[in-house]
């Protein structure tokens, strides 16, 4: 069994907020869980080509805008989950943090950060 508190959890500063990683590959659950911050007003460009990823909301709001240019909103009780490597913006909403609980498989080694350049997407 393993159990972990947020404290305890690997805590990653992904350039537009912070990663606290829960699971990661060597635990050999096959997934990672994470306890996401996105700081608020941030726009962050993504992609992963290694991994899917699912995102629950818990707090704070903001948008998901997919390649083709449509916004989703993003409020708590809001899932969405990127089952194409979709390439994809995260917006934070300017007032608050938006913060996502969020499942990656495979699971993350759990140094993995984001190229936040405009111009590329980062790929885990």
């Amino acid at each position: 069994m393993i159990v972990r508190t947020l404290s305890e959890a690997v805590s990653v500063n992904w350039g537009n907020g912070v990663s606290r990683r829960f699971l990661l590959a060597s635990d050999g659950m096959g997934y990672t869980v994470t306890d996401t911050i996105v700081a608020a007003g941030t726009k962050s460009r993504l992609e992963y080509r290694n991994h899917l990823e699912a995102c629950y909301c818990i707090a704070g709001s903001g948008e998901v805008v997919n390649s083709a240019g449509d916004a989703f909103p993003i409020v708590p009780g809001t899932l969405y989950a990127l089952d194409n490597h979709d390439p994809h913006f995260l917006v934070a909403s300017p007032d608050e943090d938006l913060r996502l609980v969020c499942v990656f498989v495979p699971a993350l080694r759990g140094d993995e950060r984001h190229s936040l350049d405009s111009a590329t997407f980062s790929h885990y």
